[in-house]
């Protein structure tokens, strides 16, 4: 018992090697099955590789975009915070758009100097200033500018990001807003593996998802919507209204792909409890529970469909239902207030995955304006190269500094313990990488080059400590002498930290994760890797 208490540090190395060969090499979670659901194979970034390291543009190939947001920005607007959605609505009426496409935001101390947003490219700065005057606001035309907020750019990022992360064959990829020497602000995607048209496909709509009534106009019963908006892109005719029931906001969760009864693809989905409530009313007052049941030939006559849910993704009908019996029931015996559940729906699978997609993340704020960014693709083929050459360089860093402290001790009981401990440094760092998700590119090799050199200078001052001052006797010496050189390394290391900390927080490239991976490797070594080491060498010189 006394041994372990004493070589715990020794221990502790082993777990974490375990747990890293865990995250290296044990298949996580079920991207396969997400994968082979919607009849993709997931490409180069995860790719068919013994591990499940994920890498980057550089190492695994794929697509970088930088684009801007299609939106026009009133600055200065004097906003009462109180007033924001009453705003947007007068603005957006204004405008003869929906109110999605205008965002009003108030200064936190309701003074002057509010933004007011609109996003659409079929707004001019002087039709937006106008609008803006006939709602009641100061602006002239000068105050408006091209482009989006900070905010806004944003938020467009998060939403990227998650359709990339939820998309099979995009894994490693990202988004994140970047801003040039000229202080404009893009937003930069990445995707491994990936091509331009297979991102432009996921990412060059806004994703905005809508679940549309159609009903006749006498079956409104007197009601207005839920929302008190009516859809756009296109109308039924006759007698007919559209009116907007749901938005993704009006979600509560997204469940994955499955198939209905009758065999059809469909989105299981739940709603927020005050939307199921005015879905709910919204469904009785129309007539959906009533003669509308089963009463949807949208299909078939969209001029003429009767009453139909439609599912409306950037305006186009992806997918028409009726009201069904057992829905129906529920709905009209309050049951489904309680359980607020039901299936939305696509015409294949392909389409029912990026509905859940497009669900699941969120709509866009604005379209990505595609034709004024740049993009770059690199070939997956040099990527394999560039990956190939990591390796070798990486091994020629490893030999090279074995060899070198094979030279300087020549006594193997202390080189190889010591080049084995600078290895499983590198083997933690790679097991944290797969752990976390992080995506490996050519920067993150320079920091694992750099995380063996580091490592290695550490070991050697330890190494030297204890063995170049004497004979080591007693215990008492060696934890005194391990105690001198441990300061040493640990004011190096906090060095090191402090220099490196403002390239990982800042948005600098490819060094945030030079950064990174150099921090990350100096915190194992500090805290595992050097302690464990001294253990090992109190055993050996001791012969404990």
């Amino acid at each position: 018992m006394s041994r372990v208490r004493d070589n715990w540090r020794i221990l502790l190395l082993v777990v974490i090697l375990v747990a890293s060969s865990v995250a290296l090499f044990v298949p996580q979670g079920d991207g396969g099955a997400a994968a082979a659901s919607n009849g993709t194979n997931e490409t180069a970034a995860t790719g068919g590789g013994p591990t499940n390291l994920d890498y980057g543009l550089e190492l695994a190939g794929g697509t970088r975009l930088r684009a801007p947001l299609v939106g026009l920005t009133a600055e200065g607007v004097d906003v009462d915070p109180q007033e924001q959605r009453d705003a947007q609505r007068r603005i957006a009426a204004e405008l003869d758009v929906s109110p999605i496409d205008v965002q009003v935001r108030a200064n936190a101390n309701g003074t002057d100097g509010g933004t007011v947003e609109v996003f659409t490219e079929n707004v001019t700065r002087a039709e937006f200033a106008q609008a803006l005057q006939r709602a009641g606001y100061q602006v002239e035309e000068s105050d408006i500018r091209q482009g989006v907020t900070r905010e806004t750019m944003q938020t467009a990022a998060e939403v990227i990001e998650r359709k990339i992360q939820g998309s099979a064959g995009f894994a490693g990829g990202g988004a994140s807003v970047v801003t040039s020497a000229d202080g404009e602000s893009f937003v930069l995607v990445e995707a491994p593996g990936v091509n331009r048209s297979q991102l432009i496909d996921l990412i060059g709509d806004r994703g905005r998802v809508e679940i549309v009534a159609v009903f006749p106009a006498q079956g409104d019963g007197g009601g207005n919507a839920t929302n008190g908006t009516n859809a756009t892109n296109g109308s039924a005719g006759g007698d007919y209204r559209r009116v907007s029931l749901l938005t993704q906001d009006d979600l509560a969760g997204v469940q994955p792909v499955t198939r209905d009864d009758q065999g059809r693809p469909v989105v299981p989905v739940s709603l927020e409890e005050d939307a199921a409530r005015n879905f709910a009313d919204a469904m009785q007052r129309f007539g959906f529970t009533g003669p509308g049941v089963a009463r949807c030939s949208y299909d078939q006559n969209p001029n003429d469909p009767g009453y139909c849910l439609l599912t409306v993704v950037d305006g186009e009908v992806v997918y028409s239902a009726s009201m069904g019996p057992s829905l129906a029931r529920s709905i009209e015996d309050g049951d489904f207030v309680k359980d607020p559940a039901f299936q939305t729906s696509a015409r294949n699978v392909s389409e029912a995955q990026e509905l859940r997609l497009n669900l699941e993340a969120g709509a866009l704020p604005a379209r990505l304006d595609i034709d004024s960014g740049t993009t770059y693709f690199l070939q997956p083929s040099l990527a394999e190269e560039f990956k190939a050459f990591s390796l070798v360089t990486g091994l020629i860093a490893w030999v090279t500094v074995a060899g070198v402290v094979a030279y300087r001790y020549r006594k193997p009981s202390v080189a190889v313990p010591l080049i084995l401990t600078a290895a499983a440094e590198v083997y933690i760092l790679l097991g944290f990488a797969a752990a976390v998700g992080l995506a490996l590119d050519l920067s993150h090799i320079a920091g694992f080059i750099a995380v063996i050199g580091t490592g290695v200078d550490d070991l050697v001052i330890i190494a030297d400590e204890i063995l170049q001052r004497g004979d080591v006797r007693t215990t008492k010496v060696f934890r005194s002498r391990f105690r001198r050189a441990f300061w040493v390394i640990g004011a190096a290391a906090a060095t090191t930290i402090v220099a490196m900390s403002p390239l990982a927080v800042l948005s600098l490239g490819d060094l945030q994760g030079f950064a990174v991976i150099t921090i990350v490797g100096v915190l194992i070594g500090v805290l595992i890797t050097r302690p464990a080491y001294g253990d090992v060498l109190r055993n050996l010189v001791l012969g404990e």
